[in-house]
């Protein structure tokens, strides 16, 4: 074990022959996350990915672009580190095979396997995938002459390459992996490999070329070079100091905790790396965790059956946050994930939109309306107040468990059991009652202390993840003291000071109308600036006389609950208190109100309008609503001191 508490995380470096898509960010969100979570938890932490930058793939991409491969690959990766920082990735070094250090090492470390008899030279015939860069046997091939990877056709290829004796440390890696049952993750990948490649055996691996240039030369062999497997595997150790003139970072970091890849490459990670690692005396790393693919359609994405999935159309439209929150909630680390547009505009709307966002504004809303916006000092606590700080208390551990476990989905479910169980709260303890007169200011003190309290510990704990949500929602709690905002401050419930001021925002996540943003996301379109909107002459009323006026019985109800009507997408169903009595009212709003934001608040209904049956419910009255020029609808709320029952007139 490293004396010091380091934890080193890598991606696999990105083979840099177009613009990545949202299956490589994936990946990366995952690794920044856990950098992130591990940062906040006191851990010396160092990240690492790149670019994967040599081969005959990038210098015929380059041909074919009429750029030389250098250019090519420039450009290819000034586009990558700028989809980064659009998804705010923070790593410590992006790693390049055409880095100058990074050539010297790969030369270093082929000449001492070398020198060692760990490579040799010989002969080779076979077939080979360009698009994969790999060789296959005959048995490997689909119909005799498809990769069995991509599909696409080999080649017969034959040359001089120098072979790495991959089969003189088999025995060896299946008993390391059999003694070693955290080495490679899910341990259904350690299976796979086992029964799959090593048991059967292992050929020697050709690791030098002769048939293209672009490559880091051999330098005591210049018609050479170095084939991949060497080249790029030792990016993780190189970008440390291996094999150059400082090698400070190795001492600190390496080995490795984590290493993120796709289940596409796990052979490579969980193979060839460790034996080659094993053969220069290098420790290997703690982890190797090979996560499904992010499928689109139920299938892998790929540039060539045009199912790709860009990150920067959907981030202009929801901010990066969204989709990182997306990427890591939506299916569990290590199997396979389905992206669609339809769950990605319900998370939004649902999580983020409906419950967090919600929770937010409703509390900060509260808080300035009944105690100006000042954070109050709670007063004893209650058996419902303790039952949600319990659930508080108990989140960080819960969190850390998955977050180590690497399962980012169920991190964040417990996350939002208690967004819920705040949301709860709210309707349990009713504040907009409490609110009413003096006699409830002590209560109502309490109940929005414990909220905005939670509402902090979820800020902090949703950071790794969603780090501006997390800067904003400390940001409108007033928060000012960042070590308020700290993994340590969320041991304890109750850290949160009163007296600081809330300062109310835009919406965290806006709501969405889904089947819109569907269709423009599926024609490719993007954002436009809304323009003004016109309105439109409206042709005028006929006067009416007083006595028409008086026929109409207007009153102030309280809204006692409110969702969506099974079967309709445009109808919400109240009920409504009128003081004495109590109605159900239907509504042709949902497309523009939130259920749970309408709980509690007071509406004006018109009541005497004749009973109607609408989808077997009958509707008593009608809420009055205000409608701008393209068609929205909003309620019109009362003042909350205006009592239930009140006639309007």
């Amino acid at each position: 074990m490293q004396d010091r508490k380091t934890f080193y995380i890598t991606t696999p470096i990105y083979y840099p022959s177009g613009k990545l898509h949202i299956g490589n960010t994936y990946t990366t969100v995952a690794a920044d996350t856990m950098a992130r979570f591990k940062k906040m938890t006191g851990y010396d932490t160092y990240f690492l990915t790149g670019t994967d930058e040599h081969g005959q793939k990038i210098e015929r991409r380059a041909q074919e672009a009429g750029k030389d491969p250098q250019t090519f690959v420039d450009e290819i990766v000034a586009d990558t580190k700028k989809l980064w920082q659009l998804m705010d990735v923070e790593y410590d070094v992006f790693m390049r095979t055409t880095d100058p250090d990074h050539v010297k090492a790969i030369q270093r470390i082929f000449r001492r396997m070398l020198d060692q008899d760990d490579i040799y030279r010989s002969v080779y015939e076979g077939q080979y995938c360009a698009s994969c860069e790999a060789f296959w046997t005959a048995t490997q091939l689909v119909d005799g002459h498809g990769c069995p990877d991509c599909g696409k056709p080999t080649e017969l290829v034959q040359e001089e390459s120098y072979f790495f004796r991959m089969s003189k440390y088999q025995d060896w890696l299946i008993q390391y992996i059999e003694d070693h049952p955290e080495f490679i993750q899910p341990p259904s990948r350690a299976n796979e490999m086992l029964q799959n490649f090593l048991r059967p055996g292992l050929q020697d691996l050709c690791v030098s070329r002769t048939t293209f240039s672009w490559g880091v030369p051999v330098d005591f062999d210049p018609k050479h070079v170095v084939y991949v497997w060497i080249d790029a595997l030792f990016n993780y150790v190189t970008a440390l100091g291996y094999m150059g003139d400082d090698d400070t970072l190795l001492q600190k970091y390496w080995p490795a905790q984590v290493q993120l890849v796709g289940k596409d490459i796990v052979r490579f990670h969980t193979i060839y790396w460790p034996i080659m690692l094993h053969s220069l005396g290098l420790p290997l790393p703690r982890q190797v965790f090979a996560h499904g693919w992010l499928l689109f359609g139920n299938d892998k994405m790929s540039k060539s059956k045009g199912n790709v999935v860009y990150p920067p159309p959907i981030v202009a439209r929801y901010g990066a946050d969204a989709l990182r929150y997306y990427l890591m909630r939506e299916m569990p680390f290590g199997a396979d994930g389905n992206y669609t547009n339809r769950a990605l505009l319900n998370r939004i709307n649902s999580d983020l939109a409906n419950d967090l966002g919600n929770l937010v504004r409703r509390t900060t809303a509260m808080l300035d309306k009944y105690f100006g916006g000042v954070i109050p000092a709670p007063n004893a606590y209650e058996a419902v107040d303790q039952a949600l700080i319990d659930k508080t208390e108990a989140l960080p551990p819960a969190f850390e468990e998955e977050m180590d476990a690497l399962q980012f989905s169920q991190a964040l479910q417990e996350v939002w059991r208690v967004v819920s169980e705040c949301n709860r709260y709210i309707d349990l303890t009713q504040p907009w009652v409490l609110g009413r007169d003096e006699s409830g200011t002590p209560r109502l003190q309490t109940v929005l202390y414990v909220l905005a309290e939670a509402i902090r510990v979820i800020g902090v704990l949703i950071y790794p993840v969603m780090p501006t949500t997390s800067r904003r929602i400390h940001q409108q709690l007033g928060i000012e003291d960042e070590a308020l905002t700290t993994w340590d401050s969320i041991n304890t419930f109750g850290a949160l000071p009163s007296g600081g001021k809330v300062q109310q925002g835009e919406a965290l996540f806006p709501r969405i109308d889904i089947e819109k943003d569907l269709a423009e996301l599926e024609q490719g379109d993007q954002p436009e600036p809304e323009p003004e909107p016109t309105v439109p002459e409206t042709p005028a009323k006929p006067e009416i006389a007083f006595d028409d006026f008086e026929k109409l019985s207007m009153k102030v109800a309280r809204v006692i609950s409110c969702e969506a009507m099974a079967g309709s997408d445009k109808l919400l169903q109240f009920r409504l208190s009128l003081g004495q009595e109590e109605r159900t009212v239907l509504s042709g709003i949902a497309k523009y109100h939130d259920p749970a934001t309408l709980v509690g608040r007071k509406v004006i209904l018109l009541c005497n309008l004749a009973p109607r049956k609408i989808r077997g419910v009958v509707s008593e009255g009608m809420l009055l609503s205000a409608e701008n020029p393209d068609g929205s609808l909003y309620l019109l709320f009362a003042d909350d001191q205006v009592q239930e029952g009140a006639e309007i007139g």
